[in-house]
C-alpha cells in the first residue's frame, strides 16, 4: 500500500490526468497516516495535509477533465501564476506570491476594473490612501468594536474553527440537518447548541463534540509605531481600504470641485487576521481590494444602489464569466454600517462564494467621523440653496485575489481536440484578451535560415502595443499547447513564406511578408501581412466573444 501512496504523491502535481484518482484516494485515512512514516518532516506533513483538506472540501467531480481547485493550483505553480510564500521554509499560512504571469494577470484585472470605474465614469475619481491610518479611524468606523468573526475551539485537539463556516460546511454536506434559519442570524448560543448536537471536529474527527463557547474574534492586526508600545502609538493594519476615502472626503470635494453624486475608487492591500485559511488564494490574511465609494444625496440611495448592482453584474459578463456561474446573495444579517447588502457569488469548484459586495452604507461612516474627529463632514449643495447634508454612500467592494481565481476557473478547460474518435486533450485558458498575461506569442517555425531573426523583428514591432512572448523551443505544436495553457489569445508564426520572395519553382510567393496568426479559442489560422498585424490583433481583441463551455 505504501508504494501506491508514494506513486500518487510523486505524480500528484506532475500528471493532471490522475488528479481525480488521487483526490478520491485522499479520503482514505491510511494515506494521511502514512505521511508520518514516509515524510517525517513536519513542514512536509503540514503541507500535504493541507492539500488533503483542500481536496476534501471540493465538490464531487465525476468528469476527470472538469476544472478542480487542485488543477488550478497545479497550473498556477507550474506556469508561474502563484507560488506558496516562503515555500523553502515550509510555507507561510494565508500568504501567496504572485509569479511572472500572475502579476501581469492580476494587473490586467485591476486595469479593467479601473477603466470601468474611472475612465468610463466622469463622476468617479481615484485615490491611493495610506495603509497606516490614525488608530482612532478604526474606532470611529466601528471596526474596533464590531469587526470580528465567531470562533469556537475543540477542547480535545485545540483546533480553532470559525463557527459560522463550520455550520455552513456541515449543512452543505448534510442538507437534512439545516438549522432552520440563516447562519448569519444565529446567536452565539444557537451556534454552540447546533455544533454540539451535530458536528464532529473536522481536525481530530472526535465524536465527543467538546467545544468552547462561541466568542467573537477581532480580525484586525495591530502593532505600534515607533519605539514605545503604548496606546498613543497604537496602529492597525487596515482591514479595508475605504476608510481612507471617507477621511479624505472633504479634501477631494474641495481640491477637485466634486459635486454630489460622485465616487472615489481605490485599489490597495488590506489585512485580516483570519481564523482559518483555506481554498488557495480565496481566503488569506493579506489581499487586495478594488473598492469604490459613491456619495449621493439621501433619498436617492436606493435607486443608485440598484444601478450599481446592475453595472457590477455586467462587468463580470463583459470579461467572460457566463451568467449561469453567477448568482446574487442577499444578506439577512447586515453589517453594523449597512442599510442593504448583496454579494455577487461565483460558482467556484468549491461552490458558490463571494467575489464582490455591493452595500448601502448610509451616512454611517461620514457621520461617525464627524462625531469622533469633531470635523464637519457635511456637504453643501450649491445647486440647492446651499443646503447641507451628510451624503449616503453606495459601496462596491471586489476582492482582486478572488477575481483572479474566478477568472482562472471560468477560463480553464481541458478540451478534446482529437480527430477520428481519438482523445487528445489540451489544457487551455479562454481568458479575455485584455486580461490574459500574454497577448501575443511570436514563434519562428525553425531556429535556422533567418527565421529566428525575423521573428525577433516581428516581436519588437509588436512589443510597444502588446505584451509579447518569444518561444523557439520544441515543435510548433508543443509551443501552441504551452501558450494555450497560460491563456495567450494569439500566436504568430514566422515561416519560410514570411521571408522568401520566390517559391521553389521561381514564381512569385504571394505570402511573402505575411505570418500565420493562430487563434487560441478556435485554433483557426490565418495569413496576415506583417504591416497589418497590429491592426488585425486590435480588431480581434475588440471583437472577442466569451467561449461557452
Amino acid at each position: 500500500m505504501w508504494i501506491i501512496t508514494e506513486f500518487f504523491i510523486i505524480f500528484y502535481k506532475k500528471e493532471p490526468q490522475i488528479t481525480q484518482i488521487f483526490t478520491d484516494c485522499l479520503k482514505c485515512e491510511f494515506l494521511i497516516k502514512s505521511l508520518h512514516y514516509f515524510y517525517p518532516s513536519a513542514s512536509r506533513q503540514k503541507r500535504m495535509k493541507g492539500e488533503f483538506k483542500m481536496a476534501k472540501n471540493e465538490k464531487t467531480v465525476t468528469d476527470p477533465h472538469a476544472c478542480t481547485l487542485d488543477k488550478i493550483i497545479s497550473l498556477c505553480k507550474r506556469r508561474g501564476f502563484v507560488y506558496q510564500a516562503s515555500e523553502i521554509y515550509g510555507g507561510q499560512a494565508g500568504a501567496w506570491d504572485y509569479g511572472p504571469l500572475g502579476v501581469d494577470f492580476k494587473r490586467n484585472i485591476q486595469n479593467a476594473w479601473w477603466k470601468e470605474m474611472t475612465q468610463l465614469h466622469d463622476d468617479v475619481v481615484g485615490l491611493d490612501s495610506a495603509i497606516f491610518q490614525h488608530h482612532t479611524t478604526w474606532k470611529a468606523s466601528g471596526h474596533v468594536d464590531h469587526f470580528s468573526d465567531p470562533m469556537v475551539d475543540c477542547l480535545e485537539c485545540q483546533a480553532r474553527h470559525r463557527a459560522d463556516k463550520l455550520i455552513e460546511d456541515f449543512v452543505a454536506a448534510n442538507p437534512d440537518k439545516n438549522p432552520g434559519k440563516p447562519v448569519d442570524t444565529m446567536t452565539h448560543e444557537e451556534m454552540k447548541a447546533f455544533i454540539d448536537a451535530n458536528i464532529d471536529c473536522p481536525t481530530c474527527k472526535s465524536t465527543n463534540r467538546k467545544y468552547t463557547a462561541v466568542r467573537e474574534f477581532n480580525l484586525m492586526f495591530k502593532t505600534y509605531q515607533g519605539p514605545i508600545a503604548d496606546e498613543s502609538h497604537l496602529i492597525y493594519l487596515r482591514p479595508e481600504t475605504c476608510q481612507g476615502i471617507f477621511t479624505d472626503f472633504k479634501s477631494i470635494v474641495q481640491s477637485n470641485r466634486m459635486k454630489v453624486p460622485f465616487g472615489v475608487a481605490q485599489v490597495g492591500k488590506s489585512f485580516r487576521n483570519e481564523i482559518i485559511f483555506k481554498n488557495f488564494i480565496f481566503r488569506t490574511c493579506e489581499f487586495e481590494q478594488m473598492e469604490m465609494e459613491y456619495f449621493c444625496k439621501p433619498g436617492t440611495d436606493d435607486e443608485i444602489f440598484e444601478s450599481w448592482r446592475k453595472e457590477r453584474w455586467e462587468f463580470y459578463k463583459k470579461y467572460g464569466i457566463q451568467e449561469k456561474n453567477l448568482q446574487w446573495h442577499h444578506h439577512d444579517k447586515l453589517a453594523h454600517y449597512a442599510k442593504d447588502a448583496y454579494d455577487i457569488q461565483y460558482n467556484f469548484p468549491i461552490g458558490f462564494e463571494e467575489i464582490e459586495g455591493i452595500h448601502n452604507r448610509t451616512d454611517f461612516d461620514l457621520s461617525n467621523h464627524t462625531r469622533v474627529s469633531g470635523k464637519d463632514m457635511d456637504y453643501m449643495d450649491q445647486d440647492d440653496g446651499n443646503k447641507k447634508f451628510t451624503p449616503y454612500v453606495i459601496e462596491t467592494s471586489a476582492g482582486l485575489n478572488r477575481n483572479f481565481l474566478a477568472f482562472l476557473c471560468e477560463a480553464y478547460e481541458e478540451q478534446n481536440v482529437g480527430t477520428d474518435g481519438k482523445e487528445d486533450y489540451r489544457t487551455v485558458l479562454h481568458l479575455h484578451p485584455r486580461l490574459a498575461p500574454i497577448t501575443v506569442a511570436v514563434l519562428p517555425l525553425m531556429k535556422k535560415d533567418g527565421l529566428a531573426e525575423k521573428a525577433q523583428e516581428v516581436k519588437a514591432a509588436l512589443t510597444e502595443e502588446f505584451v509579447t512572448d518569444y518561444d523557439q523551443s520544441g515543435t510548433v505544436g508543443k509551443r501552441y499547447r504551452r501558450q494555450d495553457e497560460v491563456g495567450t489569445p494569439f500566436c504568430v508564426t514566422v515561416d519560410y513564406d514570411t521571408i522568401n520572395e520566390k517559391n521553389d519553382d521561381g514564381t512569385e510567393n504571394k505570402n511573402f511578408g505575411t505570418v500565420t496568426v493562430r487563434h487560441r479559442d478556435t485554433m483557426e489560422q490565418e495569413r496576415v501581412k506583417i504591416s497589418e498585424l497590429s491592426g488585425y490583433i486590435h480588431n480581434a481583441i475588440n471583437s472577442w466573444t466569451p467561449v461557452k463551455k
